[in-house]
């Protein structure tokens, strides 16, 4: 979903994952977490300014790193994230709430995006690269299927 606020526009994604907030969550915040459904490696020092470092190949030559803006271990955390089309400064924003019926409900948020065209375009690329994750996310927990097994490196 594509949000307009007053600073800008947003994108946001829901996603309720049948499996417990805390496993969610920790797919967010822990280096075995991320690496079963976003990098091949992953490196996290969990804290407010802390660093994730995500590896995209089996020796971590290629990386990137993020800074965590935020951080609360109840179900939050912050990424300082820049959108791939022209480098563009865009945070992400994590929320991992229970949800006592399915397990737990997945927020994400990422922006704002100005509204001048080449910030649109990215965050039309955007919009797609995260739902795609996102989805593949629920997939893996629910699954049960570590994608380290099958994607090439």
């Amino acid at each position: 979903m594509i949000r307009r606020e007053d600073d800008g526009y947003w994108i946001e994604h829901e996603q309720r994952i049948a499996v417990h907030h805390e496993l969610t969550f920790a797919c967010l915040t822990t280096g075995a977490g991320l690496s079963m459904w976003f990098p091949v490696t992953a490196e996290v020092d969990l804290r407010q300014g802390g660093l994730i470092t995500l590896g995209w190949d089996e020796k971590a030559k290629r990386r990137t790193t993020i800074a965590i803006l935020d951080y609360d271990p109840g179900g939050r955390i912050t990424w300082d994230w820049y959108a791939a089309h022209r480098d563009q400064h865009a945070p992400i924003y994590w929320q991992v709430e229970p949800d006592v019926e399915r397990g737990s409900i997945l927020r994400f948020r990422q922006g704002p995006f100005a509204p001048d065209e080449d910030s649109l375009v990215g965050m039309a690329l955007e919009a797609q690269f995260w739902a795609w994750h996102v989805c593949n996310l629920r997939a893996v927990l629910e699954a049960k299927h570590d994608m380290r097994t099958v994607r090439p490196l």
